[in-house]
């Protein structure tokens, strides 16, 4: 089920929010969980279990490391002493927590980029490369990779003394399932809405920003992401295309996936407060960033902050050598992009950012950016934004190689290309594409805007969302890129 259905706009969230709001407070945990579990299990019940099982060992693993032999559960918990050493148990705790969690993505996420890999690397074609792939063939539970990043933060933040264990299995159950975010994030880390677990407040004005924060997420989706997504997969599944059909072509694909996960992230942020919680910003206005390292201070936030915090900051950060910082750069980069996909081209994807941001560090303020006004910088780092995007895009790594040719005039295409530009430059699709470049770069930021809402803005509001879902009966097409994450 996603949020730009008409059965969640339309049956879920209305029954959802009703049965929510006149539950008494100590019930609502238990029948956040209990919907959220229908939403997941919807498209598919048995991915059901694999998110249970998760949530039981870090449940567990919380208890194990947070709860001393000689306490007992009923009395008050509290954080671990940060600076006090930890036993053996503890640490077994962290790590069962650690490897039940990074098994479970590795198994349902990589395998079948194993197996693919494993019939190349044997040369094997035909039957028995298809019968090999039919029996390996592993189907991804929808939101694995998000769940699962925010169910190792909870046991990390235990065992860091950062965080107050749970004792109650609903509390902590209704953390990591919880519909709105469940599965395509943004991440929530449990010490930003522990608190929120075991007391929250249902206003008028946190549901009324609530139903704001969805509208305009919703437009966002289905009158910029969706036709900008039709243009994208017109030119990059086109044989060739000229020169301008291709920069024309990445532009939509940029404008499509911003629009996409930023629009589902106003949405989750926009469910979260009609149900009481307060989600931290995804999303900060990207592509008006003036270099690599502050597109990666605006782009999907939730994760870069996981990735620095939980894995860059462990490895050494910035604290030691030169050549050792540039080192964990490109391994949170890789692993980024591999977290995002099991292809090459996310892995490739990633270690161009990560060469991108050790360049720029390795240049400091001398770099080829600060001779310049904001608005060429801005413009700049664009483009090589507009660059690896390709590579995310493409099938695979020679096609985005090919694309880049289309890109740099290394490829002609365009005597074969009328077909396309008929396609892609209808006055409507330009009509989308100049809408979206102003909202991109000089549109107000759905938190500042939302923040104290007039009459006038809430009629724009509802213009936005009877717009929205008048056009989705007339979409076929409606993907959400990153479910597939």
């Amino acid at each position: 089920m996603v949020f730009s259905s008409h059965i969640f706009i339309f049956y879920f969230l209305p029954l959802a929010l009703l049965l929510y709001w006149a539950m008494p407070a100590r019930g609502r945990n238990a029948l956040l969980t209990l919907l959220s579990y229908l939403f997941y299990g919807w498209s598919n019940p048995a991915f059901v279990g694999v998110m249970l099982f998760s949530t039981l060992v870090d449940y567990a693993a919380g208890l194990g490391i947070g709860v001393s032999h000689v306490q007992h559960l009923r009395s008050p918990l509290a954080a671990l002493d940060k600076d006090a050493p930890r036993t053996r148990r503890q640490k077994n705790w962290l790590l069962l927590s650690l490897v039940s969690n990074l098994s479970l993505l590795a198994f349902f996420k990589y395998f079948n980029f194993a197996t693919d890999n494993l019939i190349a690397l044997t040369g094997m074609t035909g039957d028995a490369a298809s019968q090999l792939d039919a029996a390996l063939r592993i189907t991804l539970p929808l939101g694995i990779s998000f769940y699962t990043f925010q169910s190792m933060s909870y046991t990390l933040d235990v065992y860091r003394g950062h965080a107050v264990p749970l004792k109650n299995l609903i509390d902590f159950a209704c953390y990591v399932s919880m519909f709105p975010q469940l599965v395509a994030g943004p991440i929530i880390r449990f010490s930003d809405v522990a608190s929120q677990l075991t007391q929250r407040t249902l206003t008028m004005n946190k549901t009324v920003r609530g139903l704001a924060f969805f509208s305009v997420g919703l437009a966002k989706k289905v009158l910029l992401a969706n036709p900008c997504g039709k243009v994208a997969d017109t030119v990059f599944d086109a044989a060739t295309s000229s020169m301008l059909d291709a920069w024309y072509g990445a532009v939509a694909y940029a404008f499509q996936i911003y629009f996409d996960f930023s629009g589902y992230s106003d949405m989750a942020v926009g469910l979260g407060l009609m149900l009481g919680f307060i989600f931290a910003k995804n999303f900060d206005a990207p592509y008006r960033s003036a270099s690599i390292t502050e597109f990666w201070r605006r782009w999907h936030i939730s994760l870069s902050s996981w990735l620095r915090d939980y894995l860059y900051i462990p490895l050494g950060g910035s604290r030691k050598s030169a050549m050792r910082t540039y080192l964990n750069v490109m391994i949170v980069m890789l692993l980024g992009g591999l977290w995002h996909g099991a292809a090459w081209n996310f892995m490739v994807w990633g270690g161009i950012h990560g060469l991108l941001l050790s360049l720029e560090r390795f240049l400091g303020k001398k770099n080829i950016y600060a001779r310049n006004p904001p608005g060429v910088k801005i413009a700049m780092t664009f483009i090589l934004v507009l660059f690896t995007w390709v590579v995310f895009r493409a099938d695979n790594l020679s096609a985005a190689v090919e694309y880049w040719g289309r890109m740099l005039y290394l490829v002609d295409g365009s005597s074969t290309t009328s077909l396309v530009s008929e396609l892609i430059y209808k006055p409507y699709y330009l009509c989308v594409m100049l809408i979206s470049g102003l909202v991109v770069w000089i549109g107000p930021d759905v938190w500042d805007w939302t923040r104290k809402l007039y009459v006038w803005k809430l009629l724009v509001i509802f213009l936005l969302f009877w717009s929205a879902v008048a056009m989705l009966t007339s979409q076929s097409y409606n993907p959400f890129i990153y479910f597939i994450f």
